[in-house]
């Protein structure tokens, strides 16, 4: 597929699947790129967490029920699903390096907004901004790293967006922490006289215009500049990326632009209830991968130690290990992805988080009761927590960074974007689901929460087994618009890597 075009870049070497010779590229320009892009997703971390050290102190200063107070914390993942909508279809009209700008503008509005907010109704319309800018980000990151990755690279690179949502947790987590403490707590006079909560939200001034100048810096992506006639400018930017084979590449990309119209809602219509089998195969690993509970642990984990008899401090030492578990695993995932294969990384999480959810449901269930709270004492306190954790170990070396990987990868050019666009925005509406129902659900009892997250694992065992293509090693113009023979055609082959 490819052919030799000179010597090769010592820091540039891989085979390709499927084709006869060794696609070779230049690592570290293509890591850039991806790294780049990828700075979205740790704004997307970072946004969505940085309100968790705020939440009480926002509540106090502005005499908030705790269902606006909730409101006022889910709000923005509304506008995250809104945003991952709209990202798509923009992107494929005015190229992905402005959405990425946009994004950008976004972000930094809402941390300005949001840490001068003077009641809770701004403060929502700031987070909802804010949310615009995730769900954009959400979009735009893995479009924009599978396009300009190397077939044989693409998972590990693709990966790196989870990793930077992940790393972005955690630095919002850890500058929440140090704000607060340094100022005495959250509602405490900070900086220039501002309560200590109001400078969380402004923290993210500082990545969100780094974000923006770095687009700048980056070209955008050579599918959107063929689509654009910009064929000359499509082979420079490939070619700073490929030793070989660009030729090859420009024309697989022209063949397959040439032949499709500007990317739409309406090309995204089949005959699966409305949809193309593949929109639905996209729509499902988002819904799935919110739906096995991950955001509980990431948003709840505090309370609910506390809750079943841990305490604050213990409970907050339990979050930070947390953390620091799922940036170690999305790690593995990034150096396992490519070799390993999409599929098999999800069918081993689904069955690895159907097992330690099934545990933790079982110890919740199982616990005797406290006031109307399961108490988790000795052994069975140990054992939550391990069961806890490993279910963040299976999914983040799995559905945490793969779906991110699998929804840039899998579409055909034709609908990329805008299916992207759906699919991310239903992985916001399943977010906002689970969020704002797990407190209903913990209070009819913590078994039923997660005997209903380990359900859900279950279902993703065989909905991937049924339904998921493998697409490791296959060039984005070979994708094909039905996830069933592309999943057929796979297993067919996947005895031979």
């Amino acid at each position: 597929m490819a052919h030799d075009q000179g010597p090769a870049d010592p820091s540039a070497q891989a085979s390709s699947a499927g084709s006869q010779d060794a696609e070779r590229y230049n690592t570290s320009r293509a890591v850039l790129l991806a790294g780049v892009a990828a700075l979205g997703g740790f704004l997307f971390g970072f946004d969505t967490a940085v309100i968790n050290g705020a939440v009480t102190a926002i509540r106090e200063d502005f005499g908030m029920g705790s269902g606006l107070t909730g409101f006022a914390v889910a709000s923005a993942l509304l506008g995250c699903a809104l945003g991952a909508w709209l990202a798509g279809r923009l992107a494929d009209r005015q190229g992905r390096i402005r959405v990425m700008l946009l994004a950008s503008a976004l972000f930094t509005l809402s941390a300005v907004g949001s840490g001068l907010a003077q009641g809770p109704w701004d403060l929502i319309l700031w987070r909802v901004i804010g949310g615009l800018g995730v769900g954009a980000a959400s979009v735009i990151a893995p479009a924009y790293i599978a396009e300009i990755s190397p077939a044989s690279i693409r998972g590990r690179l693709g990966s790196l967006q989870q990793l930077a949502i992940v790393v972005g947790i955690f630095v919002a987590l850890l500058s929440d922490y140090f704000i607060a403490t340094s100022a005495g707590g959250a509602g405490e006079p900070s900086l220039f006289g501002l309560e200590a909560w109001r400078i969380m939200f402004m923290t993210e001034l500082v990545p969100a215009i780094a974000y923006g100048l770095l687009a700048l810096t980056i070209p955008e992506s050579p599918r959107y500049l063929v689509s654009q006639g910009e064929d000359r400018t499509a082979r420079e930017v490939l070619g700073s990326v490929l030793r070989t084979g660009i030729d090859e590449r420009l024309r697989e990309i022209k063949r397959t632009v040439s032949r499709e119209t500007r990317s739409s809602l309406s090309d995204l219509k089949g005959p699966a209830l409305g949809l193309l089998p593949i929109v639905w195969v996209g729509i499902l690993l988002s819904v799935f991968q919110q739906f096995v509970g991950i955001n509980v642990i990431f948003y709840y984990s505090s309370a609910l130690w506390q809750q079943v008899g841990f305490s604050e401090e213990d409970s907050m030492a339990v979050t930070v290990i947390t953390s620091v578990t799922n940036i170690v695993v999305t790690l593995i995932a990034i150096a396992m992805i490519d070799k390993v294969g999409r599929r098999r990384l999800l069918l081993t999480g689904s069955a690895g988080m159907f097992v330690s959810l099934g545990l933790l449901a079982w110890m919740f269930a199982t616990a005797p009761l406290e006031d109307g709270e399961p108490a988790l004492d000795g052994a069975a306190g140990t054992v939550a927590l391990i069961a806890a954790n490993l279910f963040v170990v299976f999914f983040g070396m799995s559905w945490g960074p793969t779906v991110w990987v699998l929804l840039g990868e899998m579409f055909t050019n034709r609908i990329r974007a805008s299916a992207l666009g759906v699919a991310a925005g239903a992985q916001w509406l399943g977010n906002f689901a689970i969020s704002t129902t797990f407190p209903v659900l913990a209070d009819a009892g913590l078994g039923i929460a997660y005997g209903l997250y380990t359900t859900f694992a279950l279902l993703s065992f065989f909905f991937v087994w049924m339904f998921v293509p493998e697409t490791k090693g296959r060039q984005l113009e070979d994708m094909v618009d039905t996830g069933g023979r592309m999943r057929r055609e796979n297993l067919s082959s996947s005895s031979s890597g």
